[in-house]
């Protein structure tokens, strides 16, 4: 037995059923190894397809991903998708291939230190120069994968110790995750005198809550509060859509009642989030008159940007636990009236589906299938699409929302819902792209054709990069620098000759029809939407503005613009 096999033994001993990657020199002995085994690897087209995928598989299911890719080009396809694993808290292993030792270090074929070049994105690195510290490397590499805030651990392995007998090395056995301790009992009782004596309370609800799998600590401590709550792009679903006391997203695209909400409030209390610039708006300007209450797993974000009052570092359950102990609903006739008056706020200011004309609103197009597909899994590549796909999508769970949030890599879409179709088989998984990001890992059209995986993908097409086009539109004179795709392919007849059904949607009187047979279909499909290169996102909060000074539509923002 030699270090490949061994490591595809080991790999299994972790319990991963499948893997995402792409063969070549460097690693050639781990594939050689891998043929005939159990485990099930994806071959994809492009190595940040097989990094995605296995972010995907990670989002989804909440276990760790793995993606495998040879020295040189392969390993360096992958950095975007390590980056992404990194900020968003998502747990995976990457095994790279490498040149041999002895060729280390004299710009061998092929050869580029992924180790060094990946310190700043991974949680940790190996570098296994010898067979005898592979089994330290992989079960570490595991274990602080899947440890505290969750993340990308690299394994990278030379050719020459790949084929190294490996016959004297232990079966190999997982290690437990780190234990995550738990809160101080003084910030504890802190926080819980805080809550108590909050007039206008609001939960601001991060990523951090599906990460530590406190869902049910988290909706239970938000009955028992009674007290209004806001979410991330990363913590929809915390709440369900339709729950009383769910405000929507807060921040850059978020609901006018949450951003008014947040601005209003004499506490926050922040539960698995780290006050990103999106959500945040001009920071010095955000929730002025609260005082905050932070829980997280990490040390390093309370305090990070904005002081607390209370800092509950730990797991989150247990401090969810402990805060619910002690919370009540809210009966004090001030808290009655916040109450009443955050949800007499989300009535005036909910969405409207009316658009007029004959064509496709994209809002009402997305809105329409959450009701068809109330339990997908909804994976978005990044642009105007995502922020719609955020706003209208009734998300009752976070791990049915991928996206990626804190890098913002256009591409993701399409191979995380690969990845998360492969992790949750018996799943409906729905990719919402736009034609800017889909051509960005097109080729993932042959991987779900190949495994007939019934991914069913919404395609709006613009002819524009949309976000980019709204933002030179208000912010830089409408001057359109680099914007227009109008050349696009016919993306109808480019997913059909990859044998996957595929059809056209451009007037809103089809559009349950559409959605109705692309959700029908039994293998993977298309639908391609045209809808309207000018329209916008709205609400918009500005760059340098506060989340109360958005923008609602075109009128009130040129106005406000020029003032």
């Amino acid at each position: 037995m030699n270090a490949s096999q061994w490591l595809v033994r080991a790999l299994a001993a972790e319990g991963l059923d499948t893997l995402f990657g792409y063969p070549g020199g460097a690693i050639m002995p781990f594939y050689d190894a891998l043929y005939g085994s159990d485990l099930k690897h994806i071959l994809v087209r492009h190595e940040q397809g097989a990094v995605f995928a296995a972010n995907g598989y990670a989002r989804a299911s909440g276990r760790a991903g793995v993606c495998v890719a040879t020295s040189g080009p392969g390993a360096t396809n992958l950095v975007t998708g390590i980056a992404d694993a990194l900020l968003d808290s998502v747990p995976m292993v990457v095994i790279t291939g490498q040149v041999p030792t002895s060729l280390m270090g004299t710009d061998a074929f092929q050869e580029v230190d992924v180790f060094g070049m990946t310190l700043p994105l991974v949680k940790h690195s190996f570098l296994v120069r010898h067979v005898d510290e592979l089994p330290a490397a992989v079960g570490e590499a595991f274990r602080l994968a899947r440890s505290g805030r969750p993340g990308p651990v690299l394994v990278d392995l030379p050719k020459n110790v790949q084929t190294t007998d490996a016959s004297h090395l232990p079966p190999h056995r997982p290690l437990p995750v780190d234990a995550t301790g738990v809160a101080a009992q003084v910030e504890i009782a802190r926080a819980t005198w805080l809550l108590a004596q909050a007039r206008r309370p609001v939960i601001y609800a991060g990523g951090g809550i599906a990460l530590g799998d406190a869902l049910e600590a988290f909706r239970e401590f938000v009955d028992a509060a009674g007290v209004p709550t806001v979410s991330t792009l990363r913590g929809l679903g915390a709440l369900p859509d339709a729950h009383p006391l769910n405000l929507g997203m807060l921040g850059m695209h978020g609901t006018r009642t949450a951003n008014m909400a947040v601005q209003e409030a004499d506490l926050l209390v922040v539960v698995g989030a780290r006050f990103d610039d999106r959500a945040t708006g001009k920071l010095e300007e955000f929730a002025p008159d609260a005082q905050v209450i932070h829980l997280d797993i990490d040390a390093a974000e309370i305090g990070k940007l904005r002081k607390v009052a209370a800092g509950l570092r730990g797991d989150l359950r247990d401090s969810l636990g402990a805060l619910t102990a002690a919370a009540h609903d809210h009966g004090r006739p001030d808290c009655v009236a916040w109450r009443t008056a955050c949800q007499e706020r989300k009535r005036q200011h909910a969405f409207r589906y009316d658009a007029p004309g004959p064509g496709v609103y994209a809002p009402a197009l997305l809105r329409r299938l959450s009701e068809l597909a109330p339990s997908a899994i909804v994976s978005c590549d990044v642009g105007q699409h995502q922020m719609w796909v955020a706003q209208h999508w009734r998300f009752d769970h976070p791990r049915r929302h991928l996206t990626s949030g804190a890098l913002g890599a256009m591409g993701f879409g399409l191979p995380a819902a690969l990845g998360a179709q492969l992790a949750c088989p018996r799943a409906q998984v729905v990719c919402v792209s736009g034609d800017g990001s889909f051509l960005m890992n097109v080729q993932e059209l042959a991987t779900l054709g190949r495994y007939r995986l019934p991914v069913k993908i919404v395609l709006l097409d613009n002819q524009r990069l949309g976000m980019v086009r709204q933002w030179q539109e208000l912010f830089f004179q409408q001057r359109y620098s680099e914007t227009d795709l109008s050349d696009n392919p016919d993306f109808v007849a480019l997913a059909a000759s990859f044998g996957i059904e595929s059809f056209h949607l451009d007037r809103a009187a089809d559009a349950d029809a559409a959605l109705e047979r692309l959700l029908a279909a039994p293998g993977p499909a298309l639908l391609h939407v045209a809808i309207d290169a000018m329209a916008n996102v709205w609400p918009l909060v500005p760059p340098n503005r506060n989340n109360a000074q958005m923008l609602h539509d075109p009128e009130v923002a040129n106005a406000a613009l020029s003032s």
